[in-house]
């Protein structure tokens, strides 16, 4: 990968959380008939949070502490691994998606951890759901994963989804099972509702009361690079223009391409209710299930040629 696109990648990554979560909050305001707050809000919050000073419980051990900064690092590191800028990304292998995954899933650990350790059944019960919740939307992202590594026959994430858009029967529900990825991992409506303050429908936001300060901005903007990475990997998904051929051309297109799938957040979050909670399972298992289906077709695809 070209050193400029490298540091392009980066970029994006620092940034687009801030851009992604300010295009959301504009089109909710949009659709609720207010002008809402500015694309650089988020930005002022994190900003004012790192110069609170933090407060922690009195029982709240280093676990506690150091919850939010793993997983702030480890989506980072995910970052890195997806293919967001075209079919390149900076830290590609062979197998790299599974180094993905579990990087992601090391972050929701820590988030568990550190929400069950102040000893609060309240953070617990978050934090139940969290790991129930996780539970299936795994095997979706691994299905899919498998359904792309059949049709294509690569072995690294990004070479994977560089092909699999040469398969248009697989991308649209390869899509649509990204999106609801990105719905579970980013706290978002219908899974998850960020402003929510009751206690039967909290799920992310209830593992992260106690923390506070800096604590408080890394779990927030980790949440917002989660949003960026599945966005970014939609874009890659849908971006006709190669990185290897045209590389301006490309970062352009995938840039526009992830503000679409923002804006698409806010129009779902303006139109669409949470669901109760009993049926979040259901909507999760229907991703693992048209990924399943995916996988079948990419079989049949490759039998018959």
């Amino acid at each position: 990968m070209n050193a400029w696109l490298t540091l392009a990648h980066a970029l994006i990554v620092l940034t687009m959380p801030i851009l992604m979560v300010g295009l959301v909050n504009r089109t909710k305001a949009l659709w609720a008939g207010r002008k809402g707050p500015g694309l650089l809000q988020s930005l002022w919050d994190l900003l004012r949070l790192l110069g609170k000073r933090p407060v922690y419980s009195e029982v709240a051990s280093p676990l506690f502490r150091a919850g939010a900064w793993v997983g702030l690092v480890s989506a980072l590191l995910a970052a890195m691994i997806a293919p967001i800028v075209g079919n390149l990304a900076p830290l590609q292998f062979e197998f790299d998606f599974i180094a993905f995954a579990y990087t992601i899933g090391l972050a929701r650990i820590f988030l568990m951890l550190s929400a069950m350790d102040v000893g609060s059944s309240f953070e617990g019960m978050g934090a139940a759901r969290e790991a129930s919740f996780s539970a299936l939307v795994e095997p979706a992202l691994f299905l899919l994963i498998a359904s792309a590594s059949v049709v294509t026959g690569q072995n690294s994430f990004a070479a994977l989804m560089g092909q699999l858009q040469q398969t248009p029967v697989l991308l649209l529900p390869a899509v649509i099972v990204l999106f609801i990825l990105l719905q579970a991992e980013a706290a978002r409506v219908p899974v998850d509702d960020p402003a929510t303050h009751l206690e039967l429908t909290m799920v992310h936001e209830v593992m992260s009361l106690d923390h506070s300060a800096a604590d408080l901005a890394a779990m927030q903007y980790a949440a917002a690079l989660k949003m960026t990475i599945y966005a970014g990997l939609i874009a890659a998904l849908l971006n006709p223009i190669p990185a290897t051929r045209a590389p301006l051309a490309s970062l352009a297109a995938a840039l526009i391409l992830m503000c679409a799938v923002a804006v698409t957040v806010g129009c779902v979050e303006s139109l669409v209710a949470r669901l109760p909670m009993r049926r979040v399972p259901r909507y999760l298992m229907a991703a693992s299930l048209l990924a399943a289906l995916c996988l079948g077709a990419a079989g049949l695809l490759v039998g018959l040629k």
